[in-house]
């Protein structure tokens, strides 16, 4: 055990920690919850020897197994308004806040920016790891900065918008700086002028019938546009509460417009999003589904009937399972397509 007066404790269920519920065991586990709390640890020889894993919400990771270190679950608390100008607010929240309740704290300070990425799982200290998105927006494009520390050496360091090689649901964290530093805060530039973006998806349709159910505003705001995303993603995808899940599995795959023409000859309604650079995003969730899995169920895990990008838990299911299930699609669809889709989720 750790010569500290941190709580840490052993053989504990992850089953609360994760939004698959998968009932995995961490053989050691403490919560962090500042910034003295995770220098305290890192300060500690014994921690350097051991396998460790950082935890969010548990939204984005799948555990197939039972986790032979110590679990670091990330609590660390508070929103803060660093700065203010005439067109922009520098909004500062702790990696543990819970990131839905960010997005609608900043949408009642009449900040914009986020609404899009409303009701998505997980924490604020995930958020930039994967460079979350949704509808049209990503997390890079009102991304200031971040605070990391060194899990080497215990120092904080400021990582700007540059220095984290923002992709598509890429950065340097989960790349080149994997495992290497622990995300303790992030800061956020929002406009206190919203620039509104109802272009992708069901937006405009939802907003429209909004309009007409309960005489919403012609000239929809952040809020409107968020209660708009939030109707859409229920509608669409399982409550973690009632069903296990992690959101959507896989990525959107990204294939060159000439392998895009190919394809259209056999699959003429096949949707694509225009890409720079001659190349195009496929929704994955199509080409799941057109692979005949949306809606199946192989035991006590499947593909969700209305959205077959996400995969669920229906209860009791392993996370050995849900892998061998989504590798089952990935292949499914490559013998169909000749695309590769990838995991969006952490597999463990």
């Amino acid at each position: 055990m750790f010569v500290t007066r941190m709580n840490i404790q052993e053989n504990v269920s992850l089953e609360p920690y994760n939004t698959f519920h998968i009932d995995a065991t961490a053989k050691e586990f403490v919560e962090i919850n500042s910034l003295r709390d995770l220098q305290q640890l890192l300060k500690n020889p014994e921690y350097m020897a051991k396998p460790t894993l950082i935890l969010g919400g548990g939204s984005n990771v799948l555990f197939t197994k039972d986790f032979e270190g110590l679990v670091l679950k990330i609590n660390i608390a508070g929103i803060t308004i660093l700065r203010e100008d005439e067109a922009h607010a520098w909004v500062k929240a702790g990696a543990g806040v819970n990131w839905h309740q960010f997005v609608l704290h900043c949408i009642r300070l009449g900040y914009g920016g986020i609404e899009n990425l409303s009701l998505i799982p997980g924490t604020v200290g995930a958020a930039p790891l994967q460079n979350i998105g949704a509808y049209g927006v990503e997390i890079k494009d009102t991304f200031d900065s971040l605070e990391a520390v060194d899990r080497r050496s215990g120092e904080v360091k400021t990582f700007y918008h540059q220095d984290c090689q923002f992709g598509y649901r890429e950065s340097i964290f989960k790349n080149e700086l994997k495992d290497q530093y622990v995300i303790t805060s992030v800061t956020f530039r929002l406009h206190k002028k919203p620039i509104i973006n109802t272009t992708y998806g069901a937006i405009e349709e939802t907003l429209a019938q909004m309009r007409s159910h309960n005489g919403s505003p012609a000239v929809p705001g952040i809020q409107e546009v968020s209660q708009a995303v939030i109707q859409i993603r229920q509608s669409k995808l399982p409550d973690p509460q009632v069903i296990g899940n992690a959101g959507s599995f896989f990525k959107n795959p990204v294939i060159s417009a000439e392998k895009y023409e190919q394809l259209r000859q056999t699959y003429e309604a096949m949707p694509v999003y225009q890409l720079p650079g001659h190349l195009v995003k496929v929704p994955a969730g199509w080409l799941i589904e057109q692979a005949g899995w949306k809606g199946k169920r192989i035991g006590k895990v499947g593909v969700h009937d209305k959205q077959a990008l996400v995969l669920v838990n229906h209860g009791g299911g392993k996370g050995e399972e849900i892998k061998a299930l989504a590798y089952q699609i990935k292949e499914d669809v490559y013998q169909k397509f000749g695309i590769e889709i990838m995991p969006e989720v952490n597999i463990i």
